[in-house]
């Protein structure tokens, strides 16, 4: 996708929440009191993902409800989950480098959303789903704010190790003359991680994600009864445990009818990235009722606010607020390694507020 600068001298977007179409995509521009600078409204869960959740009697929007309030609403899909300049980085170069990664993924969307459904997954179909659910799991908030407790939990040892070695001095008296290791562990000092920074991490490694994606074991989940359809939300990639082993799947919603369950293969993780997907294998499951309602309980625990729904069913405002009092969560363990510390990250469903 081409940067805001390019795309305003090429061809100059319409004011006032007007749309803008470049290429493939749709983009919301609106004007920024900085400067003046058209600013782009990135959207961090694809446009054409939500459409395929537009409700029929509601033609051009879908249903929505909140986990932290439980308003309820219809959005259309330019109007959610898009953060003003959310693609930009600073720490990249080019900035908005993940742009380009998108082009090979949103545009086919549909396309490949069609072949897991009715045919042979091809190669373009793989890789659109797991360029779909690399994506997600790098740029939206939730994966920044995942992102970033390992980030901060490194500090925080390596702040503790230096400390142990002499090599940071005590607080001043106002402090109490306290360690930097107290004042840690009591509250006093903490660190805050730039968000921008897990995200470039993130993105300079999707490349890497996709490859892990593409080349595990799927399973093609169909769901054939319309009075439970899948959900979706703003972070939709959910988390399942597998076992005791601290890795999780990946369930990824992809339209009312179809989900996609990625079995990760960890020993992909350091190699270099295969996107011929050799690795790919795959089988079609279909779902019972209470399958898909294991799926979507996941889905709204896993979701970081908003639940989105394409049919008004009865039952869904109370599912959501059963459900609303989880969240994604990095827990990271420390275990003793020579002189120093190991940081072990991994991911969990944790019960926050209420359900805690």
């Amino acid at each position: 996708m081409t940067p805001p600068s390019q795309t305003a001298k090429r061809r100059p977007p319409r004011r006032n929440g007007r749309r803008v179409t470049c290429r493939a995509f749709t983009l919301q521009w609106r004007e920024s009191i900085r400067d003046g600078a058209a600013m782009p409204l990135d959207h961090y869960v694809s446009q054409v993902h939500l459409r395929n959740f537009y409700s029929p009697v509601l033609q051009n929007r879908m249903y929505a409800v909140r986990k932290s309030d439980l308003k309820a609403f219809t959005p259309r899909s330019e109007d959610v989950c898009r953060i003003e300049d959310g693609s930009t980085n600073a720490y990249l170069q080019p900035a908005r480098v993940v742009e380009n990664f998108l082009l090979s993924v949103e545009p086919r969307y549909n396309a490949a959303l069609a072949t897991l459904r009715d045919r042979e997954p091809d190669t373009a179909a793989v890789h659109t789903m797991a360029g779909f659910a690399a994506y997600v799991s790098t740029c939206a908030p939730a994966a920044i704010r995942i992102g970033t407790a390992p980030l901060q939990s490194v500090l925080q040892a390596t702040a503790e190790m230096l400390d142990r070695q002499g090599q940071i001095p005590p607080a001043p008296e106002a402090l109490g003359n306290k360690t930097i290791t107290e004042l840690l562990n009591d509250g006093t000092i903490h660190f805050d991680v730039d968000g921008k920074y897990p995200q470039a991490l993130g993105i300079s490694g999707i490349l890497y994600r996709l490859s892990v994606f593409g080349n595990s074991a799927w399973e093609i989940l169909h769901n054939e009864d319309r009075d439970n359809p899948f959900l979706t939300s703003d972070f939709p990639v959910a988390i399942e445990a597998r076992g005791n082993s601290g890795i999780v799947n990946r369930i990824v919603p992809l339209a009312p009818d179809l989900s996609i369950r990625i079995l990760p293969d960890v020993t992909r993780a350091r190699t270099k990235p295969d996107l011929s997907f050799s690795g790919f294998r795959y089988r079609r499951l279909r779902l019972a009722r209470s399958d898909v309602s294991s799926l979507n309980r996941l889905i709204v625990q896993c979701a970081e606010d908003i639940v989105f729904h394409r049919d008004a069913h009865a039952w869904i405002p109370g599912f959501v607020s059963k459900n609303r009092h989880y969240r994604i969560e990095c827990v990271t363990n420390r275990v003793p390694y020579g002189t120093g510390i190991m940081n072990v990250a991994t991911q969990r469903v944790v019960a926050t507020g209420r359900a805690a």
